[in-house]
């Protein structure tokens, strides 16, 4: 019988792997912790409504990626393509615009899932942290949002990044937005798959990657320069309040990213390095959201996700070593055999004391166990041999600089903390 294979798409994370995922995500929660974000965690599927109406019908992640199914009840669900939809409908259905201490501010992180060809830096199902500031038009926290993405980057080395930044203005600057584009497309025979996209929106256009269509939208009207006075103000505000703080940001009048529901100032941050699979992450203010979702009323925020699939892959481009994360600080050695049952109980006496620990395992050599110990990361091991045990010691050895020292062994929990 053949062993089955993992879905192509769909990668494992394995140690030392998901030792450096967790680095990416850890950092990311933590910077954004740093400024009142609050973790949340949504289902990894929603009713097919949720993204349709959210995401948009327009877009290649509605048209084309989602992984939809019917249940045993008949209805449509989804598996989720990205996060914003998810977080902006678990606020609605609790209510959030009603209950006072806006704008909330929530972190999440987790897999999601899109029917992508997959290569490098692309997967089917693949893995994002992000944040969502709910409840605010405020521009400073627009500058906050793109500020903390940009410091986590930074955090975890990632230093030749570029900020790609526009404003997409109000919902009612589109309309007449569109008719200055559709005139300007109606010039073109344009391939059937665009015509039929940009009925729906003509923003799609600048999403085209069929032969041709990049040299036409270089020339095409962009919404930035059709945007209301107090959009621009907005936006404005937004790049000051960067720049003071020295983030080199560049304007991209195309930059509409792939999700209806943008508006207002949208940005992307790019690694130089990975080419065509720049994008690290992104996102933008998307303040007719709720309303496409069914709330009665204007309830706007502002968020970003970062792919960490994606931004390990530009870390490691840039040659950036990521910490060894330490899987314990002690490892216990026991001379022989006969001593594993002493063994087991300092190790566990060890965690009890809230000290990582680990130890050797099936009658391992003394030699062996120490090249585990080695592998553990671990700072120390604590070796029991048979006169020690009978002396009531153990010996402490520095895995780094090979000193040691002999404890009592009823003392040796709190010699360790203390050394």
């Amino acid at each position: 019988m053949d062993l089955p294979r993992g879905i192509k798409g769909a990668p494992d994370w394995l140690p030392p792997d998901a030792r450096a995922f967790e680095h990416v995500e850890r950092t990311v929660l933590d910077t954004a912790a740093r400024a009142g974000y609050e973790r949340v965690r949504t289902p990894i599927f929603e009713p097919t409504e949720v993204f349709a109406r959210g995401v948009g019908e327009s877009t290649d992640v509605v048209q084309k990626e989602m992984y939809t199914f019917l249940d045993k009840g008949d209805r449509s669900l989804t598996l989720r393509p990205e996060g914003t939809a998810g977080v902006m409908r678990a606020a609605l259905e609790a209510n959030v615009p009603k209950t006072g201490g806006l704008p909330a501010k929530w972190a999440y992180a987790g897999e999601f899932f899109r029917q992508e060809r997959p290569q490098a830096g692309r997967q089917r199902q693949f893995n994002q942290v992000g944040i969502e500031a709910l409840g605010t038009e405020d521009p400073v926290v627009d500058a906050e949002t793109v500020l903390l993405g940009w410091e986590a980057l930074q955090r975890l080395g990632l230093h030749e990044l570029v900020l790609r930044i526009n404003n997409l203005g109000d919902r009612e600057d589109r309309a007449a937005y569109h008719e200055h584009l559709n005139a300007y497309l109606d010039r073109f025979d344009l391939p059937a798959e665009v015509e039929e996209r940009r009925r729906l929106n003509p923003l799609r256009a600048f999403d085209s990657k069929a032969p041709g269509m990049a040299e036409i939208m270089a020339e095409a009207p962009v919404l930035s320069d059709h945007v209301s006075e107090a959009a621009k103000a907005h936006y404005a505000q937004v790049v000051e309040l960067l720049e003071a703080e020295g983030v080199p940001l560049t304007h991209d009048p195309q930059l509409v990213r792939g999700l209806d529901y943008y508006t207002r100032t949208t940005f992307e941050y790019q690694a130089a390095n990975l080419g065509a699979q720049s994008a690290v992450g992104g996102g933008g203010r998307y303040d007719g959201l709720a309303e496409d979702l069914g709330w009665p009323e204007r309830f706007p925020g502002i968020g970003w996700a970062l792919g960490i699939d994606r931004t390990l892959l530009a870390l490691r481009t840039d040659g950036v070593e990521l910490p060894e994360t330490q899987r314990v600080a002690v490892f216990v050695v026991a001379a022989s055999t006969d001593l594993a049952p002493q063994a087991f109980a300092l190790t566990s006496e060890l965690r009890r004391a809230g000290t990582s620990a680990d130890l050797a395992c099936d009658g391992r050599s003394l030699k062996a166990q120490f090249k585990a110990a080695d592998r553990s990361g671990a700072r120390y091991a604590v070796v029991l041999g048979q006169r020690e045990v009978e002396a009531g010691e153990v010996t402490v050895r520095d895995l780094f600089t090979g000193e040691q020292r002999t404890v009592a062994r009823d003392a040796a929990v709190a010699e360790f903390l203390e050394g």
